[in-house]
């Protein structure tokens, strides 16, 4: 390893994001995520394990950049996104390989009731996503409808379902909370999301404390489920949305991104100075202001700045 690249990788958070390689000549040689950005991008001079097809790769890398994301699942969805516009030569696959999935919230007889749907939609009401994972997804409706079971407030259940209802403490009564409780989570906000996290928590170790561990082991992947698809995801939006463009400066480096059909699908890096930074800084969106900024001051960073 080079002393600028072991340098560039000693300066990198332990925080999930996406990391790129370059050669001597500038060219991407690689695109990966990493749960821990400092400790994935130093298992290159390690022992590379299951990626040994890289061996001959690593040898060309002379500067690492990165971008940290406020989640896993963030970054999951910003490597698919630039893999799927741009594959360097050393990536064995445009994108990843799990399913981009919707959850959403259908009403049959007046009963609301949550599915999962495959991405891209065509029908937004009552729609929430997308999450990059089916097993992931499908777990997250498992463990909502574990702790908040819409089914059971139907008025029409018959036989072992209303049992079952009865058996639950759950009646046509719950339902608006139900529902109320189901949206905020998936909306994302956090109270609602402590509250059925905390209701898994107690299901999953009341099982434990049965000896019933394989279900214990079941909720606990429904809670990390959960956990998944409400992490922040600001990358891929649910429908596209008109092009956008965001930067960040610090201190020489002007960091760029561009969003199109609502999927933030590109990455540049360039030296430049504050005043030609200045139109494109103004041109960015608010809400990505501080996402950009954060991505110029680990660039530099990593430059050496």
């Amino acid at each position: 390893m080079g002393s600028a690249v072991r340098a560039a990788v000693g300066r990198l958070p332990a925080a999930p994001g996406v990391y790129r390689f370059r050669d001597a000549r500038g060219r991407a040689l690689y695109i990966g995520r990493a749960t821990a950005l400092r400790h994935r991008v130093g298992s290159y001079w390690a022992d590379l394990g299951d990626r040994r097809h890289l061996e001959r790769m690593v040898p060309q890398i002379v500067r690492v950049e990165a971008l940290v994301c406020d989640s896993v699942h963030e970054a999951a969805w910003l490597e698919r996104n630039l893999l799927e516009r741009s594959r360097p030569r050393w990536n064995r696959v445009a994108g990843g390989a799990e399913e981009a999935m919707c959850i959403r919230l259908e009403h049959r007889s007046g009963v609301p009731r949550l599915v999962t749907v495959h991405w891209p939609v065509t029908e937004t009401a009552g729609t929430f996503g997308p999450y990059l994972g089916g097993n992931r997804t499908r777990l997250a409706v498992s463990a909502l409808d574990r702790v908040l079971p819409l089914w059971a407030t139907d008025d029409r259940l018959a036989g072992s379902a209303r049992d079952l209802a009865r058996v639950r403490g759950v009646a046509v009564a719950d339902r608006e909370r139900f529902l109320a409780t189901v949206t905020a989570v998936l909306c994302r906000r956090p109270d609602a999301v402590l509250t059925v996290r905390d209701l898994l928590v107690r299901q999953r170790d009341r099982a434990a404390t049965n000896l019933a561990f394989e279900h214990a082991a079941r909720i606990q992947a429904e809670l990390e489920a959960v956990d998944w698809i409400v992490a922040e995801q600001k990358v891929t939006h649910l429908t596209a949305r008109p092009d956008a463009e965001a930067y960040g400066w610090h201190d020489g480096l002007l960091v760029g991104f561009r969003f199109h059909a609502g999927r933030l699908c590109d990455w540049t890096q360039r030296v430049c100075g504050p005043r030609a930074a200045r139109p494109y800084l103004d041109r960015t969106p608010p809400a990505l202001a501080e996402f950009a900024r954060r991505n110029a001051d680990l660039g530099r960073t990593l430059a050496g700045g």
